[in-house]
């Protein structure tokens, strides 16, 4: 099965990230919530699965490399 947005439509997007997260409307903390959230532009056909993957792991990382420096403060 192919996930790109050329091969899907709205509706197998949208249940490709819902039985990817599992179930997001009994969430508790909210993080849930911010993940599905997220994965929306794909949902919407506007970025594929691997670009938003790659924009949160290029965030993860920058931000781990800032605190192993001693946090984001410059001064």
């Amino acid at each position: 099965m192919s996930y790109l947005i050329k091969d899907t439509t709205r509706e197998e997007r949208e249940q490709i990230v819902k039985d990817s997260l599992g179930n997001i409307e009994a969430n508790c903390d909210g993080c849930m919530a911010g993940l599905a959230e997220m994965y929306q532009e794909y949902i919407e056909g506007k970025k594929e699965l691997r670009e938003i993957n790659m924009e949160f792991n290029a965030r993860y990382v920058k931000d781990m490399d800032m605190e192993s420096r001693g946090g984001s403060c410059v001064m």
